[in-house]
């Protein structure tokens, strides 16, 4: 049942995502050629526009000082430009800038497409690397896209499939940082929940289908494409919205953890062992890790270190992260409990030894002892 909750989050953003390509695609077949560049795009494109201003007004209203809100609002501003510029264009001008029914795109088409593919990766580079983009590596990272295309001018052959594959080399290079970024929140969360890499691997599954849908629009002429393109894009803009807002940022709960520990007073410095001493007393004691939200930073109320040290500290005493050396201490207490009240269910159980849920709870337990909850108590 445990493996059932743990899932049934990916099993649910993997439908929704296969129903927006499989009705789009099924829907296009319906829909005659003719009508693709003279009403289906321009109102798909429209959409996109509004749902891009949509979405960047409500980024905008609570940027709350986050950094990658308000990198994601102007990345929301660039998609409403760019867009809007085509609606303008075929309502004023009666000549579309962009043909993306059944014919060859041009050059300054996959131009922009790069483009707007590119900015889709802010959220999760922004995401896993927090600090690391600035406007000389944004320019490192567009310059390709420019010269790609330029010398598809040039050279006597085509250079489509490698322009449209250029995006999701970008976004291959990403799922490189993710081990650092789960090898980071294990160092500084007891409780994975809601700031693991689940949700931005989610994304990134996005930008792979907008990659793929983008490379496809490149090398054909099936009139779907376009179709099935902007519902993925108008997909990504909302979901990434959404994530951005509603999902906590680690990286800022550990900054604000810093800011709101306790100052500790100058002490003199002390053997490693009797750091371990203090630091199991007061596990023992105090059992910290009853709270869902114990950091890595709550261990300064009795180490004098910064949060650096206390990671290297955690590695080279117990050989492992915080997150598993916190959670010792939660199946442990797991047990005392289960063993002087058999009788408890495993939720009550689950939220008396800090876990943020029973599933939580279970996978855990499994992990540490190589039982279940329930098989431990009959054992």
């Amino acid at each position: 049942m445990s493996s059932i909750n743990h899932y049934t989050s990916e099993i649910r953003f993997g439908a929704l995502l296969f129903a927006v390509v499989a009705l789009s695609v099924w829907v296009s077949r319906y829909i005659p050629e003719a009508y693709f560049d003279s009403a289906v795009t321009p109102i798909l494109v429209s959409a996109t526009t509004a749902v891009a201003l949509c979405c960047a007004w409500i980024t905008f209203r609570h940027t709350e000082g986050y950094r990658m809100r308000r990198i994601w609002g102007w990345m929301l501003i660039l998609w409403a430009v760019l867009d809007g510029f085509y609606v303008i264009s075929w309502l004023f001008m009666g000549k579309p800038v962009m043909n993306m029914g059944a014919y060859e795109l041009s050059t300054m088409e996959i131009a922009l497409g790069n483009l707007l593919g590119w900015s889709l990766l802010l959220f999760p580079t922004e995401a896993l690397r927090p600090g690391w983009l600035n406007v000389r590596r944004a320019l490192i990272q567009v310059l390709p896209i420019f010269a790609l295309v330029g010398l598809d001018y040039l050279l006597p052959f085509s250079l489509r499939v490698l322009v449209g594959l250029y995006p999701v080399f970008l976004l291959i290079l990403l799922f490189t940082h993710v081990r650092e970024y789960r090898l980071w929140c294990e160092d500084n969360f007891s409780s994975l929940e809601d700031v693991d890499e689940k949700s931005i691997l989610r994304f990134m599954c996005v930008g792979v289908l907008v990659g793929l849908v983008y490379f496809y629009m490149c090398v054909s002429h099936d009139h779907a494409r376009g179709f099935t393109q902007q519902w993925l894009v108008i997909f990504a803009l909302a979901y990434g919205t959404d994530l951005i807002l509603f999902r906590p940022d680690p990286w800022e709960q550990v900054k604000q953890a810093a800011k709101d520990a306790a100052p500790k007073e100058d002490l003199p410095p002390q053997s490693n062992e009797a750091y371990r001493q203090a630091l199991e007393a007061w596990m023992e004691q105090e059992k910290p890790y009853r709270n869902p939200d114990f950091k890595l930073v709550d261990l300064q109320k009795v180490l004098p270190m910064n949060r650096t040290y206390l990671s290297q500290f955690i590695h080279a005493e117990y050989d492992c992260s915080f997150y598993v050396f916190v959670n010792r201490y939660r199946v442990e207490e797991a047990k005392r409990v289960m063993s002087e009240h058999p009788g408890m269910k495993m939720a009550e159980v689950s939220s008396n030894c800090g876990f943020s849920s029973p599933s939580v709870f279970s996978r855990t337990f499994m992990t540490i002892t190589g039982q279940s909850p329930k098989e431990w108590v009959k054992n």
